[in-house]
């Protein structure tokens, strides 16, 4: 869909393995614009299968940085062509496939600060990087360079206490470390290493963008508690590595306004914010805005796990991120290859290849299928790394096969038995609260999402994770101008009681919103209790702040618009005083019918219905500005 925007908005981008994509997003939480760019198809000259290169050696992957470049130009020209405003954009966030690095040339920084609104991107930067063709994620040629690390640091389980991960070939250390032994000379005509994510809003920036905590965590070369480079790590990989990553920020970070290039080529505002892009997988994590105790599932060819911890225990399974939401809490990323292909496998073998018979299994058999257990590994594992398969019968006993129907319930509650036992090996615990959104096609049969519910005794959730990553950003974006931690302060109840026509007040007095005349409450009692429900404004004391907490489709906008233009253009989003916390907790989900869900019952086709609850709207007048 792509429909001109004429509304305020935030942009979110996902640099992935095939394309460039971008998602608008209203102030209300409404995706109105959506488009992408395909490297295969778009960019044929480049060459790629899948978005990549695979070298001769069959585990060597990369991709060519100037393509990401040229798509980002062919989408920014593609928005324009359909009208698209961007003078109404208030920030943008983005994501990129998480590992890949970026090797910027010296020189290079100069070339981003005095780009030329004439010319496009990829003309420009043509001479700007080291390494033209980069390591990305499905590379796994370091296996030596994981090795050295592991031993620098005291073994895999040490690293993985210290990053949150044991050395993978896909982590930008290891490729980092390998550029280094193998091309010595170009690593060191790199004044700037970039992940895919901090590489891409570089080019929104201008300048060198940080790396943030959450992609960071992805190196095998971030300290995860005290969130700075880990020196042990960074002397195993390569010499002055320090300098040439920059010092990681918070991701909920604003890391500067939009280059001046975009002002004058495309008509963004030059207040418009870049907010610190992250990898997809954080990005999906804001985009499905998981909270405490929650679980995203999704079950595809593998399944891959996605949880929210307060305290996680790294271990050698298993991937443990900083959140991309709140800087004091953490993401844990599990993966599963034997997937859907092993539940169709045995569908064909014990159902006849039918998922009505499959389903029909489930629901004849008892919950704990008598104590009768397996484990199904038809090919390599990653968690646990193990392959073959096997049975177990009451007594504890391995047998060499079950009846069918024992069988598919064997196959199933073993698979989400593995991935809470895992889970819990990272720190996870089912809380009460504990929700379970799933995906992916087995997230369609609802007997599969039954078993589901009854291994981790939460409620289970289906949900539409398309462009996850991309609303995500924008979500991120949002939240970037909403919770910037200078900008956080207690309402103060000393303040005077303003006055009627006083700035953000209605004429009518502090009762009453003008645009949309909705009762506001005072939270300090002062005036009434009032009750914060899902459309309605709070008072807060003095004349500066007006509170929203509004559902309704634009009163954002049109809390803005009652006010004289010169105020309105000085208007600056920032957190609820009410909750300091640098996060989304402000986003709440919301059943559809608003009632409780219950514990062991599934639901499915819960849309999640987005209540963007307490935004101030903080203006000053010429002349007039106070001390808050």
């Amino acid at each position: 869909m792509a429909e001109p925007a004429a509304r305020l908005c935030c942009l979110g981008w996902d640099f992935s393995t095939q394309q460039v994509k971008v998602v608008a997003v209203d102030a209300a939480m409404n995706v109105f614009y959506e488009d992408s760019v395909h490297f295969d198809r778009d960019l044929p000259e480049f060459g790629t299968q899948g978005g990549v290169h695979v070298h001769q050696d069959g585990l060597t992957v990369t991709s060519p940085v100037l393509m990401w470049v040229q798509a980002l130009d062919i989408l920014l020209e593609k928005m324009r062509a359909s009208g698209f405003d961007f003078s109404r954009v208030l920030a943008l966030s983005g994501a990129g496939q998480q590992h890949g690095s970026i090797y910027w040339k010296a020189g290079a920084s100069r070339v981003l600060t005095s780009l030329s609104p004439d010319l496009p991107l990829h003309e420009q930067l043509q001479a700007c990087f080291s390494i033209h063709d980069c390591p990305v994620w499905m590379d796994s040629s370091t296996t030596a360079q994981c090795r050295q690390l592991e031993a620098a640091v005291g073994g895999a389980q040490a690293l993985s206490c210290l990053t949150g991960s044991r050395a993978y070939e896909r982590f930008t250390g290891n490729q980092i470390a390998k550029i280094y032994q193998q091309n010595p000379e170009a690593y060191s005509h790199t004044e700037r290493i970039s992940l895919v994510s901090s590489f891409a809003a570089s080019l929104f920036l201008g300048s060198y963008c940080p790396i943030d905590y959450s992609d960071g965590s992805g190196m095998n070369l971030l300290q995860i508690q005290d969130k700075v480079w880990a020196q042990a790590c960074l002397g195993a990989c390569a010499p002055h590595l320090e300098e040439k990553l920059g010092p990681p920020v918070p991701s909920c970070s604003v890391v500067g306004p939009v280059s001046s290039y975009y002002v004058q080529r495309y008509g963004f505002p030059p207040g418009c914010k870049v907010v610190a892009f992250t990898g997809d997988n954080p990005a999906s994590l804001a985009g499905m805005r998981l909270e405490e105790g929650d679980i995203a599932i999704s079950l595809g060819t593998s399944d891959t796990l996605f949880l929210w911890l307060q305290e996680p225990t790294p271990a050698l399974e298993g991937h443990i991120f900083c959140s991309p939401v709140d800087p004091r809490h953490y993401m844990a990323l599990l993966c599963f290859k034997n997937g859907s292909l092993m539940r169709e496998k045995i569908r064909d073998e014990s159902a006849s290849g039918s998922w009505s018979e499959f389903s029909k299994a489930l629901r004849s058999t008892e919950m704990g299928n008598g104590g009768s257990l397996g484990f199904y590994f038809d090919v390599k594992e990653i968690t646990p790394e193990m392959t073959g398969r096997h049975r177990f019968s009451p007594e504890n006993r391995e047998v060499p096969a079950f009846p069918a129907d024992v069988e598919i319930r064997a196959l199933i509650e073993g698979q989400f038995m593995a991935k809470r036992i895992h889970a819990e090996g990272l720190g996870y615990r089912v809380l009460p609260k504990t929700k379970i959104l799933a995906t992916g096609g087995a997230s369609h049969n609802r007997d599969i999402l039954q078993v589901l519910a009854d291994v981790f005794g939460a409620p289970v959730y289906v949900i539409d994770t398309a462009n996850s990553a991309c609303v995500g950003s924008a979500y991120r974006a949002f939240h970037g101008l909403c919770c910037p931690p200078a900008k956080v302060r207690p309402a103060r109840a000393e303040n005077p009681v303003p006055a009627p026509g006083a700035p953000g007040v209605s004429p009518a007095g502090p009762g009453a919103c003008r645009p949309c005349r909705l009762p506001l409450a005072d939270p300090t009692g002062r005036r009434g209790t009032g009750q914060p429900g899902p459309s309605s404004l709070f008072w807060v004391p003095g004349p500066w702040p007006l509170m929203c907490s509004s559902p309704v489709r634009g009163h954002l906008e049109a809390c803005l618009a009652h006010l004289p233009e010169r105020q309105r253009a000085a208007c600056v989003p920032v957190c609820c005083a009410q909750d300091r916390r640098a996060s989304l907790s402000c986003l709440h989900f919301r059943r559809q019918d608003n009632t409780e869900p219950g514990i062991s019952p599934i639901k499915t086709e819960f849309s999640f219905p987005f209540f963007l609850n307490y935004i101030f709207i903080d203006f000053r007048e010429e002349g007039r500005g106070r001390e808050r």
